[in-house]
């Protein structure tokens, strides 16, 4: 594995602003609007500087504007509580002075437990599966090795669950940066991946309204993690997915629920 471009981990390094704010930019990739997935890990990365070191276990976020790229964003954190287990922080995520992304992060030092999950699905080494290049409407950094199970059709969406998806060289040790890394990937193609089965393609609008990851087990970013989402229910314009991320060895280290606003395009027809 080669070295991860700069760009990947250069979005977690925040600015201390006094207290426990924080200021980010955004990778120069040339979106529209700012990736989700970037306001929650840098938000996770502002709750992470807070905690002396407990590891997150969970976030529940709401995305409340859409960002800009080109504006830096400014991170407020709250320490709501920290307990002799657990922590909790409240960030809030803004920019020119008005909030995009409302996040809670809860934080918990290891404790012995049991240990059990659901077995992983089935689905090929990532290692015999092309690299898939993504178009310029679904820019990210540089630095993302992603092997699709199911290559779309040329000109189709592009980004179909399940996928395996690393950073595509060593980040270093730092478990809070690939938890944030997690953060950041597990927005991906989940939109998508919330319309009911049959559905129409064609959306008038198809944005995030919130989103929680639950961190089961210690991961790393850097080692393929297979990314598996299914739509649950859509109704009323609002559309639900879960997904679960799973190492190459079947182990279970995170999960994932979104809803999405599927709002259908004019005379679209309903599944």
């Amino acid at each position: 594995m080669s070295e991860v471009p700069m760009e990947l981990t250069r979005m977690f390094e925040l600015t201390p602003l006094g207290g426990d704010a924080f200021l980010a930019t955004s990778p120069p990739v040339g979106r529209p609007r700012l990736f989700g997935g970037q306001v929650a890990g840098q938000s996770l990365r502002a709750a992470c500087l807070t905690a002396d070191g407990r590891p997150p276990h969970s976030l529940h976020a709401y995305f409340i504007r859409p960002g800009t790229p080109d504006e830096p964003l400014t991170y407020d954190v709250a320490r709501t509580r920290d307990g002799r287990s657990f922590s909790t922080r409240h960030v809030t995520a803004s920019q020119g002075g008005k909030p995009i992304l409302e996040l809670i992060a809860s934080f918990h030092d290891p404790e012995d437990g049991f240990d059990w999950q659901e077995p992983a699905p089935a689905a090929p080494a990532p290692e015999g599966l092309e690299p898939l290049e993504l178009p310029a409407y679904f820019r990210h950094p540089p630095g993302l090795d992603l092997r699709v199970v199911d290559p779309p059709p040329d000109g189709d969406w592009p980004v179909t669950h399940p996928f395996w998806i690393r950073a595509a060289g060593p980040v270093g040790d730092d478990p809070a940066l690939h938890a944030c890394l997690i953060a950041y990937l597990s927005d991906m193609g989940v939109v998508g991946s919330a319309r009911a089965p049959g559905s129409p393609r064609e959306l008038a609008t198809a944005v995030t309204l919130d989103h929680a990851v639950w961190f089961h087990r210690p991961a790393r970013a850097d080692r393929w993690l297979l990314y598996s989402v299914a739509p649950v229910t859509n109704h009323g314009a609002r559309g639900l997915a879960r997904g679960t991320l799973h190492t190459a060895d079947g182990t279970l280290v995170a999960s994932i629920a979104q809803e999405a606003l599927l709002r259908p395009a004019a005379g679209a027809g309903q599944a």
